[in-house]
């Protein structure tokens, strides 16, 4: 996924759209992953996790070589979304499967794991991106894919073992919730608009106001079919399960707040401090070190003696570099920033596996596929929405001292620069006051060891 992003510009200059335009290849993407990621949940826990995850596979793959042979940026879009699609099938089952064949008492040690994965593969997708694209075009990236997909998709089929993955699944014969499925795609879809605001509308035109009323209305249908349909995509009452309710929002707020760090400090490193690409993949890099070095600690760690001090500290290590991140200036020492950064992503893996393993742990284990979809789909719209806030807040500070120019022009103005690192402290405070009602609720979040998933 992380590749996507490196080669935007060049797909740009290929069909000859502005960077505006290209960057829907991402929008697309991150809708259709996020609308998907619920029903494809609740599917696998019907048909099997396999069967699922194979199919996606396909897809993923798929769409990748569509990508790459696509003859106009309209059929670019659809190949993406395509690929998505199978991302999102991916997603959905990745967590279930791994707490399938890891024994309860070693559930944060599985969760680790992958997550572990997931930090070195953020980390690494960029970094090979920028190989590859140094000697081919973009579209040799896209057809490079299909190798660890093909690979992945052979191991899948020979050593993944259906009744393993999907031992606890529910009755093969139970229905399919298409309806909740539409409407709570349709909802997250009309959501992640209005918080993205892709066209740039004013915040109380016609498009964003209707757009809330739709979101709204489509919420409150869904609820209500959930509530009263015998065979619900999600089963809303477990919500009555106040550790699951307050561990959902802790993640929510842990993401909403963590992902500023993701989207501000390239601008910070290239735009103001204008370092050069390269090394700034190497300093952004730290933080998915910090990240998985953590992960697998904590998760591993969790298991033997509670989850709830992990998070705690987690969320009270980003609550300190929050503050140290508002005092950064143009001119703070790149050894600090590095170290700040490491810190940073220690306290991301050492509060994301407690808080999804209390999650899982604190339901039953067939309802594992859609429940380990919607602990994906809580990150997804918490970045979403914390990438829009920190953008929202940077941009209305310097186009309120009259700076509303390109990124490029931040460096050698001094007073546009003053303007940046204003917005940017505004933004780092609000990510502190996340991060402190996340903490709060990691604190009086307790979950019992001996829960429902053991």
């Amino acid at each position: 996924m992380g590749m996507v992003f490196i080669a935007l510009i060049q797909i740009a200059e290929t069909f000859g759209v502005t960077l505006r335009s290209a960057s829907w290849v991402v929008i697309a993407q991150g809708l259709t992953i996020s609308a998907f990621m619920l029903p494809m949940g609740r599917m696998a826990d019907i048909i099997g996790r396999k069967k699922v995850h194979l199919m996606g596979l396909v897809l993923f793959g798929g769409g990748s070589v569509f990508t790459a042979f696509a003859p106009t940026f309209g059929l670019l879009i659809v190949a993406r979304i395509v690929a998505a699609i199978g991302n999102s099938m991916g997603q959905s089952v990745g967590t279930a499967m791994v707490l399938s064949i890891f024994p309860p008492h070693e559930r944060g040690k599985g969760i680790g794991a992958q997550t572990t994965s997931v930090a070195i593969g953020g980390a690494m997708g960029p970094v090979i991106a920028g190989l590859v694209l140094q000697f081919l075009p973009w579209e040799a990236l896209f057809l490079l894919l299909t190798v660890p997909i093909v690979i992945a998709f052979i191991a899948g089929y020979f050593i993944l073992d259906e009744q393993v993955v999907s031992e606890q699944r529910t009755d093969s014969h139970e229905s399919f919730d298409w309806i909740g499925a539409v409407v709570s795609a349709l909802t997250i879809t009309v959501l992640v608009i209005l918080i993205n605001n892709p066209l740039g509308v004013a915040i109380f035109s016609p498009f964003i106001l209707g757009g809330c009323v739709s979101a709204i209305g489509l919420f409150t249908f869904f609820v209500w079919w959930e509530l009263n349909s015998d065979s619900p995509m999600l089963q809303l009452r477990m919500f009555k399960n106040l550790v699951m309710s307050m561990a959902v929002a802790t993640r929510f707020l842990g993401f909403l707040g963590t992902t500023t760090v993701r989207f501000l400090m390239p601008i910070y490193l290239i735009s103001l401090r204008d370092i050069q690409e390269a090394a700034v993949g190497g300093i952004l890099f730290l933080t998915s070190l910090g990240m998985a070095v953590a992960a697998s600690s904590s998760g591993h760690l969790g298991d033997r003696i509670g989850e709830r001090p992990f998070t705690i500290a987690g969320f009270l290590i980003v609550v300190i570099t929050a503050i140290a991140f508002t005092f950064f200036t143009a001119d703070t020492s790149l050894w600090i920033v590095m170290v700040v950064l490491l810190i940073n992503g220690l306290a991301m893996g050492l509060w994301g596996v407690p808080n999804n393993s209390t999650i899982l742990g604190s339901v039953p284990r067939e309802a594992f596929g859609v429940v380990g979809a919607l602990t994906n789909l809580t990150r997804n719209v918490g970045n979403v929405t914390g990438q829009a806030i920190a953008s929202a807040v940077v941009v209305g500070v310097m186009a309120a001292d009259g700076f509303d120019i390109p990124l490029s022009e931040i460096t050698g103005n001094d007073a546009a620069s003053a303007s940046f690192l204003d917005g940017w402290k505004l933004a780092y405070v609000l990510v502190m006051i996340f991060s402190l009602m996340g903490l709060a609720l990691a604190i009086f979040t307790k979950p019992e060891r001996g829960d429902l998933a053991d």
